[in-house]
């Protein structure tokens, strides 16, 4: 089948950038002495995590106990939840969980830990991870400060939890260039603060706590594809980082593009997508209307995104559109202007590269998986999944 046979919207993964993608990825871990445990939450797909799994990846990562579940059932058996797991349910679902697989998430506050040391037992104790502020602002305890080491003691001393070690998101590397900063500079900033500073909550953790598990053995974990960019390992009192957590590598996206993450044509990810209305402004601008929206290519945007998304004139060496951009997105709309006239008219198809691709799949049942113009196989994407209350 080719992709013209399609209807659109659809998303298209370009097989071989997927598998320089995974491939370069997975060098990078084996060069810097780090497991590959890479974020599923990007793809959502079997199909793809075993391609990783296949090409070196321990375990995976993700974001939801949906995805947990859904991948176990797919026969993925070492899965760490990046996310502070709270409420009685999550945790029942945790625990018929673990007689499949093994099974860590992460905790942050007095309170989590609290409820995740009720829902287990002593007898078989559950792996946890305190998750750590490293700069980005969000979930976990600053690495700096007495709460860090405070959270560590609970756990330790809750007989039904195992310390099992320290993970961190440095979100901050999508925040781009600060203070006259070139795009490389921003990153290697985002990256080592991400490796320094991990590093030293994890040692004053041993020096003030003293987890059970042996340094050699105790798990600190880094992720955000932006960091990788400049990824070195390093010691720190005995301990290093001991394993790598990007997702959207296996894609990338404009912001990875903009924020000097990647080149444009290791952009695997494209929505599929045709013009449905083309109209001439007064100004002599051509309005062109494309069938992907908000509800395909989402809002999100970057520090140094352009608009919502990337429009390619030449997908096959993946060449931007030299005047075309998406100004405006509606829920079933792209807004698409280009001065001077467009040469694309109603019912042309044109590939567009999403500003977020993990958001985008997540939009989507299915991904198509492509050799140039031939659809080479149809991969389902997990969906969300409703539970009884």
């Amino acid at each position: 089948m080719l992709i013209d046979d399609l209807s659109t919207p659809a998303l298209l993964v370009d097989l071989n950038r997927l598998t320089d993608n995974i491939e370069r990825m997975q060098a990078k871990a084996v060069d810097q002495g780090v497991a590959l445990r890479p974020h599923a939450k990007t793809h959502k797909s079997p199909d793809i995590a075993r391609r990783q799994r296949d090409a070196g990846a321990m375990g995976l990562t993700v974001a939801t106990v949906d995805e947990a579940e859904q991948f176990v059932e797919a026969g993925f058996t070492d899965i760490t939840i990046a996310y502070p797991m709270v409420g009685r349910h999550m945790h029942e679902r945790i625990r018929a969980l673990r007689t499949r697989a093994t099974i860590r998430f992460c905790v942050d506050t007095l309170e989590g830990i609290a409820q995740a040391a009720a829902a287990y037992t002593a007898d078989d104790p559950v792996e946890v991870l305190l998750e750590i502020d490293t700069g980005h602002g969000r979930c976990g305890t600053a690495h700096n400060s007495d709460a860090t080491v405070s959270c560590a003691r609970h756990v330790i001393e809750a007989s039904s939890l195992r310390l099992a070690g320290v993970l961190t998101h440095a979100g901050q590397g999508y925040s781009g260039p600060q203070n006259g900063e070139t795009p490389e500079e921003a990153l290697r900033r985002a990256s080592h603060q991400e490796t320094r500073r991990i590093l030293h909550a994890a040692a004053r953790i041993y020096e003030e706590a003293t987890p059970q598990v042996p340094k050699d053995a105790f798990i600190v974990s880094i992720g955000s594809t932006p960091t990788m960019r400049f990824f070195e390992n390093a010691e720190h009192e005995g301990l290093r980082i001991t394993e790598i957590r990007p997702g959207n590598y296996v894609f990338y996206d404009a912001m990875q593009q903009s924020l000097g993450v990647c080149p444009l044509d290791h952009c695997a990810l494209t929505v599929y997508t045709q013009v449905v209305s083309r109209h001439r402004a007064p100004n002599g601008t051509e309005k062109v209307f494309l069938d992907a929206g908000k509800k395909v290519m989402t809002t999100d945007t970057g520090p140094r995104t352009t608009g919502f998304g990337v429009p390619l004139y030449n997908a096959a060496y993946m060449r931007e559109h030299p005047h075309a951009q998406i100004t405006n997105l509606s829920e079933e709309h792209g807004w698409m202007q280009v001065p001077g006239g467009a040469t694309m008219g109603v019912g042309d198809r044109l590939r567009v590269v999403p500003n977020h691709a993990c958001v985008t799949v997540a939009t989507q049942p299915v991904l198509y998986a492509v050799d140039r113009d031939e659809v080479m196989d149809t991969w389902p994407v997990l969906q969300r999944q409703a539970q009884a209350t």
